[in-house]
């Protein structure tokens, strides 16, 4: 039965495979065609299925493990389970969906981000310091803001680009979310220039620190 599960699945996936939206998708890196909101409707259609989230995993196909990652059981998985899931997460979209909707519901997530935060994968890094900016924004308790911005003051400007991004919304949200370290949030976002001429859609709000810190800022304040 199972088997067959998968096969329904994989062929389903294959039908929603567009090329236009492939080809849009691998400007990012992410090599799969599923329009995401079908994608969505798949998943809320097949409920939640540990045992075929697995098996879609392990197909390594991209589109299979975006449908896997909404369809899991995020406190299944064991602390070990996860540390090889994203190390074996090649595109940035199965990456940044492992990380904000698998292991930030799990219990190994604060062990998760400890190890990762120090891996000398780049990468890896990334997903700790996504963990981080989480507790930073909803439980910052023993958290040392200080030592964070220290250390993103001292590697930000030559990190590579995914764990650029990471420390730079790590940054954001400490200038953000705790008034006290709002100017040295933004001293740091304006010496180091991450981002500043970063192409922003009009409406978006620049993902330069020191733009995003003010409009999110102000934007509580007008609430």
């Amino acid at each position: 039965m199972a088997e067959t599960a998968l096969a329904q699945v994989m062929a389903e996936l294959a039908e929603l495979e567009d090329p236009k939206t492939r080809e849009v998708n691998e400007r990012h890196g992410d090599d799969h065609g599923v329009n995401l909101s079908k994608l969505r409707a798949l998943a809320k259609r097949l409920k939640t299925q540990q045992e075929l989230a697995g098996q879609l995993w392990k197909t390594d196909d991209t589109a299979a493990r975006l449908l896997a990652i909404l369809i899991c059981r995020p406190k299944a998985f064991e602390r070990d389970e996860l540390d090889a899931m994203l190390r074996e997460a090649r595109t940035p979209k199965v990456h940044d969906w492992l990380v904000n909707y698998v292991v930030k519901k799990s219990p190994h997530s604060e062990e998760l981000r400890l190890a990762w935060s120090a891996d000398p994968d780049p990468v890896v890094a990334s997903a700790g310091w996504a963990l981080t900016t989480e507790r930073v924004a909803k439980k910052p308790d023993g958290l040392d803001l200080t030592a964070l911005l220290d250390v993103i003051e001292a590697e930000m400007k030559d990190a590579p680009a995914r764990l650029q991004w990471a420390m730079n919304h790590c940054l954001a949200q400490i200038g953000i979310e705790h008034a006290e370290h709002r100017t040295r949030a933004i001293d740091i976002g304006e010496r180091l220039e991450v981002l500043k001429d970063y192409p922003t859609p009009p409406g978006c709000t620049s993902p330069f620190a020191p733009i995003w810190i003010n409009e999110m800022v102000r934007r509580q304040h007008a609430e």
